[in-house]
């Protein structure tokens, strides 16, 4: 097999796996009145509170859009902002008591259903699988 060849199958890999998963977020969030952005945006405040403008541009979304999205969970007290303590001019978004509830019962859906496909690789093959995903879902740098 050529380099060419194990890199399109790995990406085959990779976005047959991210359907899957895709999938079954999309299907949670369905039964949950949520959208696969809004679940997107739970994962990401599951354990960080940042800006808003960091939250648009890490979901790649424009700030009006990001604003829509955080004004209806917050309507129904999921999400909150607030000003940055630091840096007033800075408007910091995070969960409530009620989205962090709603979050680890969605993760806990989620990872009953994938959980099972993943125990199919020993322990030894997903701690190998993990520290081969790590360097490409960091944040590159630019310093290729």
């Amino acid at each position: 097999m050529t380099s060419e060849d194990s890199t399109d199958a790995l990406l085959d890999a990779l976005v047959r796996y991210t359907f899957k998963v895709t999938g079954v977020l999309t299907r949670i969030g369905a039964e949950n009145d949520l959208s696969l952005t809004q679940l997107r945006v739970f994962g990401i405040l599951r354990d960080r509170r940042p800006r808003v403008t960091e939250l648009a541009a890490y979901l790649g979304l424009d700030k009006s859009t990001m604003s829509g999205l955080i004004d209806r969970a917050e309507r129904r007290g999921l999400l909150a902002r607030e000003k940055n303590p630091n840096d007033g001019r800075v408007v910091d978004v995070f969960l409530t008591p009620a989205g962090h509830e709603l979050t680890r019962r969605l993760y806990g859906e989620a990872r009953a259903i994938l959980a099972p496909e993943l125990d199919r690789l020993r322990p030894d093959q997903r701690e190998q699988l993990l520290a081969l995903l790590n360097p490409i879902l960091e944040p590159d740098d630019g310093a290729r």
